[in-house]
């Protein structure tokens, strides 16, 4: 049975690593063949194995077909669609409005046709009578709004987050904006379905605990602990989270779920037995089950049945069961058949980092807690066991760690061997109770206690936390072949092998471009501009990527996981070519993740140097130089902080490239006089994202690139580029990094460019 449930989410994984669903009577038809092939081939090992694997991959075919039905056509993107639907979940706020999932009952607009869940947000606007009075928007709802939708689209970078999958697996099919003076009606105040019951009581909830600790600092916290509202926990606090390797703490996770089942069985069963008539209707274990199990359930349902209490619940259903039937199945079979029930209501859980963090912890857990002999008693075992426990988790999700977010907090054996217990414990279930009893004291009591613990963390955060390159896939496989080995009991031979076969992955080398060679890594950061150029020994990066809001730029959520997967751990050389936060959003993050060696920009405020025309250095043999702006213009006074950006050229024996920033046609004509001869390029970073201000027909004869690529947003409120513009690069090959995702120029022979949508295409993508 293992080794069928362990193929057939073989199968699954294979399915969501397509760049495109079979086709659907392929899929029909290999459904029966698989169950022939079971059938007839049971008995046999490799067969039935090989027929498990086929079902899961039909399995996940089928659902995947199915909810890809469920799209917004593609000529109805970015046109206005009236709507009737229902606030399906918690509104979360953020600077500039709110966001809420969205259940559409009716489209109102003829012809029109919408997904039947989509994620709106509804912002504030610029003028304060834009904005509606106080948070309008409330859970069970029923609004009529006037939408402008677009299908899913996300960020597209190696190693980055997909936002698109995100969606994906939570069936949110579209994405839209309310439009701002259009229809936005509340047709009812409370629209009475069990779903929308609970995400109300949540709400509910939620503004008590805001209601009771308006300015305390750590109140989101609370809400998250409670409700799973993870949106109320300032950015600040996630990073020492991060820092300290609590964060799975800080939410619902499956640790809190299984926490309060404990602790409602134990309490139950403590009360069951005291009661003689009650222990003869039931006997008390199957009564402390049937509570934990009720307790689970209640407390995913607070958290929104987010997908990581999710599978918790369905974890503790299979060992419910088998506890009620009075049947052992083991460790193992437990964690395997929690593990088919997982897949087979939710085949995209696989996508999700959380999914295999939290299936290898309990693994771990069961490997080192089970079959252990002359096992002691008394608290010094106690305190043994609970730094085994420790060990173990630590030590054994240590390479998906790696492999996943490149990064481990050192400090984390000690932050949870005091935070676990404390929030677990204490800290989340007196949230619970303040819940169902709302009395102040409780959470002041509650908001005490975690004070003492964050200012514990903050300073356990002081310490280094451990940062590589992201080890390829094949070395994270070895060093998990090596984890048991680690874990096996004292005096036990062949441990030292577990070291062995983690080595690999930990001292693994970032890839670098050899000397003479560089590569030029324009990513893709939406409506903005941040370029990663590397040589065999140097880092230099240009522009930081747009500033989203006040608690969110693309330095943080993409530029430094970028650089830090790579492998990069000092910035030689930054550029921050002009003053719009559409390439400078990001400084501040750079600067505080990163040691920044020189720093090149037109902006007076930051410090460093100004980029100048002439400026010119070599790093291994790749020569670079700054083309404009001219001294001068730093002496006059520059209307458009356009006409300041930073011109850099990158040449070696192969050819060249050249990123233009933001400059206009003036400043074109100004390179075309100072520079013509430097000019001539393979690769042009196409200047103003394909602005009808640039591109002018002379800066592009005098250029004539190969390649040309537009770092632009999908779907921009500035319509870039131009398609007048575009037109213009008829000669030369286009990348759009809203189409193509993040683009790499390697500067060798031939000068190859290579798309990640490309490279790393699935079936959900662009759907």
């Amino acid at each position: 049975m293992r080794g069928n449930i362990l193929a057939f989410a073989i199968g699954i994984g294979l399915l969501q690593l397509q760049e495109s669903l079979p086709a659907q009577p392929l899929v029909l038809s290999l459904s029966p063949v698989a169950l022939l092939l079971f059938w007839f081939a049971r008995r046999r090992q490799l067969p039935a194995r090989l027929a498990c694997a086929m079902l899961g991959f039909a399995w996940a075919a089928l659902l995947a077909e199915q909810r890809l039905l469920d799209s917004l056509p593609s000529e109805w993107e970015g046109r206005d669609v009236q709507a009737v639907g229902v606030v399906a979940a918690l509104p979360h706020a953020f600077e500039r409005g709110e966001r809420f999932e969205f259940a559409v009952e009716s489209v109102e607009t003829p012809g029109a046709r919408l997904p039947e869940r989509m994620m709106l947000s509804w912002y504030r606007g610029s003028q304060d009578d834009e904005w509606r009075d106080g948070l309008a928007v409330r859970a069970a709802e029923r609004w009529r709004f006037t939408l402008r939708p677009k299908r899913p689209h996300g960020n597209a970078n190696e190693h980055g987050f997909d936002y698109e999958a995100w969606l994906f697996e939570r069936g949110l099919r579209a994405t839209a904006y309310v439009r701002p003076h259009a229809v936005a009606e509340r047709l009812d105040d409370f629209v009475v379905q069990p779903a929308y019951v609970v995400e109300r009581w949540r709400d509910r909830i939620r503004a008590s605990f805001f209601t009771i600790l308006p300015d305390a600092p750590y109140v989101g916290i609370l809400a998250a602990l409670a409700i799973g509202d993870e949106q109320a926990i300032p950015s600040d606090q996630w990073r020492l989270f991060r820092l300290t390797g609590v964060t799975h703490l800080m939410s619902i996770s499956g640790l809190h779920v299984t926490m309060v089942a404990a602790l409602f069985a134990g309490l139950v069963g403590w009360l069951w037995r005291r009661s003689e008539r009650l222990v003869l209707f039931l006997p008390t274990p199957k009564a402390a089950i049937a509570a934990g199990w009720l307790a689970a359930f209640v407390y995913s349902l607070l958290a929104g049945f987010a997908v990581p209490a999710q599978r918790t619940v369905y974890m503790l259903t299979v060992v419910a069961l088998s506890l009620w039937s009075e049947r052992n199945l083991g460790p193992s079979r437990s964690l395997l058949l929690a593990l088919l029930a997982v897949l087979l209501l939710d085949p995209w859980a696989v996508l999700a980092p959380g999914f295999w963090l939290s299936f290898a912890a309990v693994g771990l857990l069961f490997f080192v807690g089970t079959g252990r002999v002359g096992g002691a008693r008394g608290w010094r075992a106690a305190l043994a066991g609970w730094g085994t426990t420790q060990w173990a988790v630590t030590i054994g999700t240590l390479p998906l760690l790696l492999l996943m977010f490149q990064q481990f907090s050192l400090v984390s054996p000690a932050a949870n061997a005091v935070a676990v217990p404390l929030v677990s414990f204490v800290i989340a279930p007196l949230a619970l109770v303040f819940s169902v009893i709302p009395w102040p004291l409780l959470l002041h009591l509650d908001h005490w206690l975690l004070s003492g613990l964050m200012a514990f963390l903050e300073w356990l955060a002081v310490w280094p936390v451990w940062e590589q390159a992201a080890p390829p896939l094949a070395a994270t496989l070895v060093a998990l072949l090596g984890v048991p080995f680690l874990l096996l009991p004292r005096g036990f031979p062949g441990r030292w092998a577990g070291l062995c076969l983690l080595l690999p992955m930990l001292l693994w080398p970032a890839p670098r471009p050899p000397a003479g060679e560089a590569w030029v890594d324009v990513l893709d950061v939406g409506q903005g501009l941040a370029v990663v150029v590397r040589t065999a020994e140097h880092n230099l990066l240009y522009d930081t990527g747009p500033l989203y809001s006040a608690e969110s730029d693309a330095g943080q959520r993409i530029v430094v996981p970028y650089l830090r997967a790579a492998g990069v751990r000092q910035v030689d050389t930054l550029i921050v070519t002009h003053s719009d936060k559409d390439h400078s959003g990001g400084v501040v993050a750079v600067q505080e993740a990163l040691p920044i060696t020189r720093t090149l920009s037109s902006l007076p405020e930051l410090a460093g140097e100004h980029c100048v025309a002439g400026q010119e250095w070599e790093w291994d043999g790749v020569r670079f130089a700054i083309l404009h702006p001219l001294a001068d213009a730093y002496q006059h006074r520059i209307v458009k902080t356009n006409n300041m950006s930073c011109v850099l050229r990158i040449e070696n024996a192969f050819g060249g490239v050249l990123l233009t920033s933001d400059i206009e046609a003036r400043d074109e004509r100004s390179l075309l006089a100072a520079s013509a001869a430097r000019l001539p390029s393979d690769v042009l970073l196409v200047p103003h994202h394909g602005s009808a201000t640039s591109s002018t027909t002379a800066f592009l004869a005098a250029v004539a690139p190969r390649e040309a690529v537009i770092p632009v947003g999908y779907r921009n409120r500035y319509r870039h580029p131009r398609p007048d513009v575009v037109e213009r690069y008829a000669g030369s090959r286009v990348w759009r990094t809203d189409r193509d995702g993040a683009v790499r120029i390697a500067l060798t022979s031939g000068i190859p460019l290579s798309a990640y949508r490309n490279e790393y295409r699935r079936y959900w993508h662009g759907r």
